[in-house]
């Protein structure tokens, strides 16, 4: 997977910006407020139709504009061949996402552009709530199995009419059993898919782990959401009453979370800052590489100010091992002489200056 070309408009600050990435390591560089950040929202953008800093499409866009567009060439399966891809969007919510003259569905956008961020907000795997770290799982599920997706949906969908049926205060008996039913078959489906996503990934984890920290014995595990000793329909009928108090259904997958411990505490109470940063790295660049086993496809990371996240000899270490892997990287820093001496002569690097969000 690569982006071959790259037009953005109406990004922020970044009215127009055209330029082609090499397929390797991409250096964006410049002074703060240039537009470096901004940048990588516009492929993130491209990716998923929103930004990674704010859920307010109104932020992203430029002020004053009602509309953004990101146009690019890809070559989503490094076949050699690039093909159109275009996402715009504008403020009455409208959404075009258009790839080689078909239209696409967010799902399917999201499978042909697989995108992975890396920032001061990645920390929030491990300092932030379960919701955020069932996102991290759920994005490798998803691009781990055809059949997440809709099975995902499945659950969501019947989690919200359970839930709506919970705050109405009483449920006919007959109709809840209808819909526990479902929701356990769903339930068990999407547990089992993360459960084995997590098993594949935590190899790789520790592997990618070692070698960017060997003192750390940081510990994965996968908590589903309820005790598994205990079926989900029993437990359904036993918490019945609490979750008529509650408004809402309190054990299942809604409630999975990543563990991620050392020495049998959580990480976040654990560790320091800079480990910290090495533990999410991990985590990050483990997706990465599972991706490519099981799809043979790289992935797309964008990371953000890589010399402020990490010190020089663990930055010269992340970028040792993006460098053995396929991915294509966008990489943003101030000072680009901080990065350009971490890769071989082979290895293709392109460096891009912003200047007030133009390419100079």
């Amino acid at each position: 997977m690569s982006i071959t070309s790259l037009s953005i408009k109406k990004i922020r600050n970044l009215s127009e910006v055209a330029f082609k990435p090499a397929k390797r390591i991409n250096i964006i560089h410049g002074a703060n407020g240039s537009g470096k950040t901004s940048l990588l929202e516009a492929i993130h953008f491209l990716g998923l139709t929103r930004s990674f800093r704010t859920n307010q499409f109104r932020y992203l866009v430029t002020s004053a504009e009602r509309e953004s567009l990101v146009y690019s060439e890809v070559d989503s399966y490094s076949a050699g061949k690039s093909h159109p891809l275009g996402i715009s969007r504008n403020l009455d919510g409208d959404v075009r996402i258009r790839y080689s003259g078909a239209t696409l569905e967010l799902s399917e956008l999201a499978s042909l552009l697989p995108l992975q961020v890396i920032n001061t907000d990645t920390f929030e795997l491990l300092e932030g709530s379960p919701a955020i770290r069932r996102q991290f799982i759920d994005w490798g599920a998803f691009h781990a199995d055809q059949t997440f997706i809709m099975i995902w949906r499945s659950f969501k969908r019947v989690l919200q009419q359970r839930n709506s049926l919970l705050k109405c205060g009483k449920i006919d008996p007959t109709l809840r059993e209808l819909w526990d039913k479902e929701l356990v078959q769903y339930a068990d489906q999407l547990t089992a898919l993360r459960k084995a996503y997590i098993e594949e990934l935590i190899p790789d984890f520790d592997a990618i782990l070692h070698r960017l920290n060997s003192d750390l014995d940081i510990r994965l595990s996968f908590a589903p959401g309820w005790d598994q000793k205990i079926p989900l329909d029993t437990l359904l009928n036993d918490n019945l009453q609490r979750d008529l108090k509650q408004g809402f259904t309190s054990a299942g997958p809604q409630r999975a979370d990543l563990k991620v411990k050392v020495d049998g505490v959580s990480a976040a109470e654990r560790l320091s800052r800079g480990q910290k940063k090495l533990v999410v790295s991990a985590l990050k660049l483990a997706q990465g590489a599972v991706f490519h086993r099981m799809s043979q496809r790289p992935c797309i990371y964008l990371i953000d100010d890589l010399p402020s996240e990490l010190d020089e000899q663990h930055c010269r270490l992340f970028c040792e091992f993006l460098e053995q892997t396929h991915n294509q990287c966008f990489i943003t820093c101030v000072d680009p002489a901080s990065l350009l001496g971490f890769w071989q002569p082979e290895t293709e690097v392109a460096c891009f200056h912003l200047d007030s969000g133009q390419l100079v």
